[in-house]
């Protein structure tokens, strides 16, 4: 029989259990995957503490790749045989096997394998979003996102870098610094010891950035609008230190600035939607954006893996192998 991580209650990474499960034949419009790998995301964490409700006992995770098994009713988007992957949906990825939607499976191309689709399929998905619908970068725009030395931050900045852009980019440590560098930033700035704001400023001349990316919410947002430049734009997609408190209108008018707050939910609402950034990304994946995966855990290890990601001693992707 097939295993899965389940979870009874919330809490910590002690929650998850290695446990067998029973997979029932696919409804009308699913398919069965047997998974090869789950990729590893802080909204996992969400999802284990319960900050993001799941239904229990059960299992989380948004992310996979694997091959169709059997079809539901109905399914003629894919065929037995062929290599997928998925994000988002219904959480359950921590499985060998599990049923999932068909109309939200993304075929994989051959130049793509499972581990580098897994590893960068949510992270490369935020990615491509921010970069062709959030906010267009243009060449020798100043641009700034935080936490470059992770899993998103890494794709992104060699993206920005290959578009032209000044990138710019906070890290934890020096060490991470060097590997911020390394995949497409111009400069970095080690936040733990280095007023980001003001060395933001100093590297633009005083202009600021065009557009702020922060992943990390409530310890970057204040000094975030400080960097930006007149029009400039706020891009909160994640709240990796908890959420920013709301933003008082008022204060965006001296400098006219723009604040958004993207989700790759509405970006992967359709097939089409979806389809359409997964060319984009497998396209700057072709083009010399490298997926790194810094980190390997067994899918029964998960465990493990979470308290590596909530301490924020990981750098690129991490993967879970079944």
């Amino acid at each position: 029989m097939p295993h899965a991580i389940t979870i009874h209650q919330s809490g910590g990474p002690e929650a998850m259990r290695w446990e067998q499960i029973t997979v029932a034949d696919p409804a009308p419009g699913e398919v069965r995957l047997r998974q090869t790998v789950v990729g590893l995301n802080y909204i996992d964490v969400y999802q284990r503490m319960g900050k993001y409700p799941c239904d229990l006992p059960g299992s989380i995770g948004m992310e996979a790749t694997g091959v169709v098994e059997a079809l539901g009713a109905g399914v003629d988007t894919v065929s037995v045989g062929d290599r997928v992957g998925y994000v988002m949906g219904p959480p359950g990825a921590y499985a060998e096997q599990r049923n999932y939607p068909a109309q939200r499976l993304i075929p994989l191309p051959d130049d793509i394998a499972d581990e580098q689709a897994a590893a960068v399929m949510l992270k490369g998905l935020t990615a491509a979003y921010l970069v062709k619908r959030t906010f267009v970068v243009k060449p020798g725009q100043n641009v700034l996102f935080h936490a470059a030395a992770g899993g998103v931050g890494l794709i992104i900045c060699q993206w920005l870098k290959s578009i032209g852009a000044n990138v710019i980019g906070t890290v934890g440590s020096e060490e991470k610094a060097i590997v911020a560098k390394a995949h497409g930033c111009d400069h970095t700035i080690v936040y733990t010891n280095e007023n980001f704001p003001e060395r933001v400023m100093d590297i633009t001349g005083g202009q600021g950035v065009s557009v702020v990316y922060d992943g990390v919410g409530a310890t970057t947002y204040e000094g975030s609008l400080e960097c930006l430049a007149h029009f400039g734009m706020y891009v909160s997609f994640g709240a990796a230190s908890g959420a920013p408190p709301p933003i008082p209108v008022g204060a965006l008018a001296p400098k006219a600035l723009y604040v958004t707050r993207p989700g790759l939910g509405p970006h992967t609402a359709t097939r089409e939607l979806t389809l359409e950034i997964a060319n984009a990304l497998f396209d700057a994946v072709r083009g010399g954006v490298q997926v790194e995966i810094n980190q390997r855990y067994a899918l029964s290890d998960a465990a493990n893996a979470h308290r590596a990601l909530e301490s924020r001693s990981t750098t690129g992707s991490t993967i879970l192998t079944i």
